[in-house]
């Protein structure tokens, strides 16, 4: 699956975005501008999506509509997204959903629309909704008796991956209990472990072929189980005495831990990948390769990538056009998202030479961040 754009309203802040999405793309923006928020749009839709999940257990995981309505909403409070995707079938569907809650803050859908290559799936509220109100508090999608039209859109949604590794919670295995696909990482050796001994092994030594280069002296990668049966990664590195040279997860460093997470996911299927700032704690000669990653593995496998970031190394990479920048700007009442391809200034700019970093941070940048030298004072 692939999305073609994504429509927001009053969802976070963000009270009106309405862009277009490429194969890769990438969010710039200052912080607190919005990028997870924006990134958390797909993940709520894939939550919602999910049969373990549903669309009440993804509001109120967020802490209620009133968390995720815009402050700034006003005329028309309902909160918005509506996504339009290509499966792998090159069909072309959209998904829209209006929410809002009632007088005892109850999550309620206000509108639910499927279409398939322009004809109406579904449309809600429909007769039954209306005969019984308490069936909005549920979308179709979730629901396995009432989704079978279009269950191939819901199970591609719920597929959709995010990851934003914490070390620590890969050093630390205990705290894995009872999670599942958790994009922070708690249940990352868990995942590593559960996959079929041949892909495992075939990942881990692409991985660690790929680590050497960030880390020269590791010389082995592999996955192993303690006597209590929890899973553990271990690597050998050439520098220590000889028999000695083993180290745990909780002795690899954070660059090595997140390189290793990002180059997992990007060999984890093919679906939507939604990446935040994978250039933390990383070199940067590392980081400014990773770009170049993405497009390679997206070609081969044909898939989506998201990333927000605010690297200048990463940008730098010649191979990024204009329609793959997203920029976001905080205005006092909501973040404005511009397309780059629309923005005449980086568009002359990148047609000169430069770098989309060179391009493009600056337009993104916070204006009184020079105010911080006075910090002292």
């Amino acid at each position: 699956m692939r999305f073609t754009n994504v429509k927001l309203e009053n969802w976070r802040n963000f009270l009106s975005v309405d862009v277009a999405l490429q194969r890769r793309m990438f969010l710039v923006g200052p912080n607190a501008s919005g990028k997870s928020n924006f990134l958390d749009a797909f993940r709520f839709l894939r939550e919602v999506a999910d049969p373990e999940g549903g669309f009440q257990r993804a509001v109120r995981s967020r802490g209620g509509v009133s968390q995720l309505r815009s402050l700034h909403a006003r005329r028309y409070p309902n909160v918005v997204i509506e996504v339009g995707a290509f499966l792998d079938d090159d069909q072309e569907w959209s998904y829209r959903i209006d929410f809002t809650q009632d007088n005892q803050r109850n999550p309620i859908i206000k509108r639910e629309t499927i279409k398939n290559r322009s004809h109406l799936v579904l449309n809600r509220p429909d007769d039954s909704d209306k005969a019984d109100p308490s069936r909005l508090t549920q979308t179709h999608l979730e629901q396995v008796n009432a989704n079978k039209a279009f269950r191939q859109l819901q199970d591609a949604l719920s597929k959709v991956q995010y990851l934003h590794i914490v070390p620590q919670l890969v050093r630390e295995p205990e705290r894995s209990v009872g999670l599942k696909r958790d994009p922070y990482g708690g249940d990352f050796l868990e995942q590593l472990a559960s996959t079929p001994k041949r892909t495992l092994d075939s990942r881990l030594t692409r991985i660690r072929d790929a680590l050497k280069v960030a880390v020269p002296q590791l010389a082995e990668l592999e996955l192993k189980r303690d006597v209590r049966g929890v899973p553990h990664l271990r690597g050998l590195y050439t520098h220590w005495r000889k028999d000695a040279g083993w180290q745990t997860e909780d002795q690899f460093s954070d660059g090595t831990l997140r390189l290793l997470g990002l180059l997992w996911v990007l060999l984890d299927g093919n679906q939507p990948l939604l990446l935040e700032e994978p250039e933390l704690s990383l070199h940067p000669e590392v980081v400014r390769y990773i770009p170049t990653m993405m497009a390679k593995l997206s070609r081969k496998s044909g898939r989506q990538i998201i990333v927000s970031t605010h690297s200048q190394d990463l940008l730098s990479d010649t191979g990024i056009s204009s329609d793959e920048i997203l920029m976001l700007q905080p205005t006092p009442e909501d973040t404005k998202i511009t397309e780059a391809s629309e923005d005449e200034q980086v568009q002359a700019l990148l047609i000169g030479g430069l770098s989309a970093a060179d391009a493009v941070l600056p337009r993104t940048a916070p204006t009184e961040a020079s105010q911080l030298s006075r910090f002292g004072d």
